[in-house]
């Protein structure tokens, strides 16, 4: 099984690169952001190779990271999704994005990848709600559980708006949680919307 290729770019098509390691050719089948990120012909890539063995066929599937890579084959895991659908969604969302969409189940976010039906988001944000990768740089546990909340529609009316304020002037709604707990945190639970976001902003600001 081939776990990672490490070669030259040899050639890159609609929804592939055949990558030349030492004199041999493999073709990897990637997603648009994968493709994307690579360079041009004769340039060095190192892509980590999902193998799928089939009766009739043997495919090689390429991911930049080792995230992306999982996260293909645990999307597989959920009822209806196929290698297909899987590389979609990989290849419209990073692994970021995708964690951020299952921890606040949020549909429309995993449906913006092509082919991916709400019916079919909707049942991989909640099947994997307990499976997914943990969280990259999301901050501390206050922050994560605020963004669990968020996404149940639990949390106090004062945060969600604040949360959306945040995300209204540009921020991702990763780094709004996050810049929300530390609000929260500082303020109290008590604490409304206004101040929330007033405090959100300054520890957004320390963080850049």
């Amino acid at each position: 099984m081939i776990g990672k290729l490490k070669g030259t770019i040899d050639e890159i098509g609609e929804d592939y690169v055949l990558v030349d390691v030492h004199g041999v050719g493999y073709v990897a089948y990637c997603g648009a952001r994968t493709l994307s990120a690579l360079g041009g012909a004769g340039e060095a890539v190192i892509l980590f190779i999902e193998t799928i063995v089939r009766e009739d066929m043997i495919r090689l599937y390429g991911f930049t990271s080792a995230a992306e890579r999982e996260w293909f084959k645990l999307l597989q895991s959920v009822q209806g999704v196929g290698s297909k659908v899987a590389l979609a969604v990989v290849g419209t969302l990073s692994a970021g994005d995708l964690a951020n969409a299952v921890a606040l189940q949020d549909k429309a976010m995993v449906a913006r990848a092509p082919g991916v039906g709400p019916k079919v988001a909707q049942r991989i944000v909640a099947e994997l709600k307990d499976r997914a990768p943990a969280f990259s740089g999301a901050g501390s546990e206050e922050a994560f559980g605020l963004k669990r909340d968020i996404g149940g529609g639990t949390a106090t009316a004062p945060v969600a708006d604040a949360v959306s304020a945040l995300t209204n002037l540009g921020y991702g709604r990763e780094q709004a949680a996050s810049a929300v707990a530390a609000a929260l945190k500082e303020a109290g639970e008590g604490a409304a919307s206004a101040q929330l976001i007033r405090l959100g902003l300054k520890a957004l600001a320390r963080d850049h």
